[in-house]
């Protein structure tokens, strides 16, 4: 259960702070925002404010933000059909009723002319029983009711297409952004808890299983050399380690103003020739050390991801490498047993990898849209949106079949 809380949690986290990026820079640009969603399929728990529908939904597979013009807009109203308009106090139409009109008796039911809900904002029509043509201003936040279901209209200056191209190019990348940041602010806060590694060579808490502890070394020493080669910082210490695994090194350490000469054999792990001792290294605590180690370690994963995905590309890994939310359960069930730190950490890194997957420049994802408002600054025009929605459906439609294949791989890898 314990597990299943933190994958929700961590999942939910992730997800929220990805689309919560595409919601502001969509409101700062001044779009409509018709639904934010986490996850998919059916509604489970809903509640409107400022012209946005906040949703939770059944299938915990992601999430989504409905910017008006991105997808195709309301009900077409032809001329010929018979409406009920609503008004406002400026004498405006507020509400726009294609259907059961008789639950609205204060409308004014016309037959429609002529109606622009996009430029013009009006609409024309007969009254029954009155041959002379109307013309009503509609206001710009009217409701279209359908199936007593209201939406708002979107005028144009709201919509997607209606902005500049950087102002779109933001609005899509402030997901990735945001998973980027909220990785950074992790580790920061998991430097102020914990406190950050010092770079200098001194031992920090020993693990009951490394030889360390066994050899004699305790916390607090300080590495002088190791086989009389001087040791300057921890990383020249863990290398040396690591290409030695069970050879035994002379550690020459620093203790209470003592000099000591300590031999240490460094065990290997089973179907491993790495070496190890079971230390971490000093840490200590600082508001300036905990952001520092923010940002060195957001840009050490991203630059470590990165180079999985290229060792992915090139063939170095297969695709039954790849983990999908199966796997990513297993693992945060793992993780979660050591610790609410790693699991902190571990929070961190799947951020900073659904940021960067997610900036990848493939159909369907925000990348790939990225592409193409790429497309359109160079060429001084957009693409066509047809053309661009049947790429991006066949981008998803292969992307969920890979979802499929890697999440069949990880049921038979974990639990058959």
């Amino acid at each position: 259960m314990n597990t299943v809380i933190a994958f929700i949690i961590i999942f939910g986290a992730l997800v929220f702070f990805h689309e919560l990026g595409h919601l502001v820079f969509a409101k700062r640009a001044g779009m409509l925002c018709r639904e934010f969603a986490i996850g998919f399929g059916p509604k489970v728990f809903s509640f409107r404010s400022n012209e946005t529908l906040y949703t939770i939904r059944l299938l915990p597979l992601g999430g989504f933000v409905r910017v008006a013009g991105e997808d195709p807009e309301l009900v077409e109203i032809k001329p010929g059909y018979n409406i009920g308009l609503v008004f406002g106090h400026n004498d405006k139409v507020t509400k726009i009723i294609v259907n059961n009109k008789t639950k609205y008796p204060n409308a004014k039911v016309i037959e429609v002319e002529q109606i622009d809900l996009v430029h013009k904002l009006s609409i024309s029509g007969f009254e029954q029983d009155d041959d002379g043509l109307q013309t009503f201003q509609i206001d710009e936040r009217a409701m279209l009711v359908v199936d007593d279901q209201e939406t708002q209209i979107a005028p144009y200056n709201r919509q997607f297409a209606s902005k500049t191209v950087p102002q779109r190019a933001m609005q899509i990348f402030a997901g990735p952004m945001m998973n980027f940041i909220l990785a950074l602010v992790l580790f920061v806060i998991l430097g102020t808890l914990v406190g950050t590694p010092v770079k200098e060579p001194i031992l920090g808490e020993l693990t009951s299983d490394g030889s360390a502890i066994e050899s004699g070394l305790k916390q607090g020493d300080r590495v002088l050399s190791i086989d009389n080669q001087e040791i300057v910082n921890w990383e020249e210490m863990v290398k040396i380690i690591q290409q030695n695994g069970d050879q035994e090194l002379l550690f020459s350490i620093e203790r209470g103003g003592q000099q000591l000469e300590i031999p240490v054999t460094p065990k290997v792990r089973d179907g491993e020739k790495i070496g190890f001792i079971g230390v971490y290294p000093s840490v200590e605590k600082s508001v300036l050390g905990s952001v520092t180690y923010g940002f060195e370690q957001t840009y050490f994963w991203t630059k470590q991801i990165l180079v999985g995905l290229s060792q992915l590309i090139v063939g170095q890994f297969s695709i039954d490498d790849l983990s999908g939310p199966v796997g990513i359960y297993s693992l945060t069930d793992e993780v979660a047993q050591t610790g609410i730190y790693n699991l902190m950490r571990w929070a961190s890194i799947l951020s900073i990898n659904l940021g960067i997957v997610n900036l990848l420049p493939l159909p369907a994802l925000d990348g790939g849209r990225l592409i193409f408002i790429g497309i359109e600054a160079v060429r001084g025009k957009p693409v066509d949106p047809q053309k661009e929605g049947i790429v991006h459906f066949i981008g998803f439609a292969l992307l969920m079949l890979l979802m499929l294949v890697v999440t069949w791989n990880d049921i038979q890898r974990y639990f058959l």
